[in-house]
């Protein structure tokens, strides 16, 4: 900067001189002056020029010389952390390498070891392998046979569940015939009413309505011919029965163990056939009612075979000698139920 000055100012005396002789050298001369003159401003203005152009140049480079010394600062820092890095990074690569050169001997001395107990330690874990692998298969065996049983228990589920089911069915079948048969004995004794206690009785046995007529209700000794008492009982009885179609009717004779000594007036040779001709007889008289079809009544003789006292006394064979009017409610429904059809 010092030199661009002098040079400048040397030029600016050189021109005050050319003034001072201006007016005593030729004027061809002073044009030379003049042209020199301009030169030197000339070449004045150019050096301001690059002077301007070395002051900005200077600036920025001012400018660049800090950035680089804080890039040089940034630098030093960097090269500072990768230093501690590095140390860091030998002391670990240090560290290593010593449980390297353990490991290496540890397996060396593992190697020059007892083979013997290295081999019986694999004898155990292959053992303990086959163990673990037989386990595994009786796990598998046993998963299979609580799955098949689990589907057992489901179907034994099910089967116990229709089982109630029908059971229950039958419950309430029962239930309604007992009901029914509830109902029919009460019908029967309020028909009857008048005749209980006199030779005649009304229980319930097995799901049945039992009608009980003793003989003296009913016959003469040894006769087949329904008496009047007995004969407006069992009219009575077939009103009822009339109205009940649902009923079956069994008739069944019953006579003592007294053995008939010849034949009877109705032809009876013995006690059999007497309780057969009685069953008829009282049959018949249920059937004069046309409400009672006659396929709703069995007639059958049961001899003295069914004594309700075997006591050989004459009160158990006054016992005994009766006729039974046997009335069930039709089972139908329960059949049916049970898987039983009449064919």
């Amino acid at each position: 900067m010092k030199k661009i000055n002098n040079k400048f100012a040397s030029f600016l005396a050189f021109g005050l001189v050319c003034v001072g002789l201006q007016s005593c050298v030729p004027a061809k001369k002073f044009e030379d002056i003049q042209k020199r003159e301009q030169t030197c401003l000339d070449e004045n203005n150019k050096l301001r020029s690059e002077n301007e152009g070395l002051k900005t140049e200077n600036t920025e480079m001012k400018a660049s010389g800090a950035e680089m010394q804080k890039d040089i600062v940034q630098l030093v820092k960097d090269t500072t952390d990768m230093g501690n890095a590095y140390h860091r990074l030998t002391s670990l690569y240090g560290e290593l390498n010593k449980s390297y050169d353990k490991l290496l001997f540890n397996n060396e001395k593992l190697l020059a070891g007892n083979t013997e107990e290295t081999r019986k330690l694999i004898a155990e874990l292959s053992a303990t392998r086959d163990e673990l692998l037989r386990r595994e298969e009786r796990i598998k065996k046993d998963s299979l046979a609580l799955n098949e049983r689990e589907k057992n228990m489901a179907d034994l589920r099910v089967g116990i569940k229709e089982k109630q089911d029908r059971v229950d069915e039958l419950e309430a079948i029962l239930n309604r015939t007992d009901s029914a048969v509830n109902s029919l004995k009460k019908a029967v004794s309020d028909a009857l009413l008048g005749y209980e206690n006199n030779g005649l009785s009304v229980y319930r046995k097995n799901g049945q309505v039992y009608v009980s007529m003793e003989e003296r209700l009913l016959f003469a000794s040894g006769s087949t011919n329904v008496e009047k008492s007995g004969s407006d009982a069992l009219k009575e009885l077939a009103k009822l029965l009339g109205t009940k179609k649902d009923i079956s009717i069994v008739v069944e004779g019953h006579t003592d163990n007294v053995p008939i000594n010849g034949t009877l007036a109705s032809g009876a040779k013995d006690n059999w056939e007497l309780s057969v001709l009685r069953a008829t007889a009282v049959a018949k008289i249920l059937l004069k009612d046309p409400a009672i079809d006659p396929t709703r009544i069995v007639a059958s003789g049961k001899g003295s075979y069914f004594p309700i006292d075997p006591a050989n006394t004459s009160e158990a064979r006054k016992k005994n000698r009766r006729t039974e009017i046997i009335l069930s409610p039709k089972l139908d429904e329960l059949m049916k139920v049970l898987g039983i059809q009449d064919k």
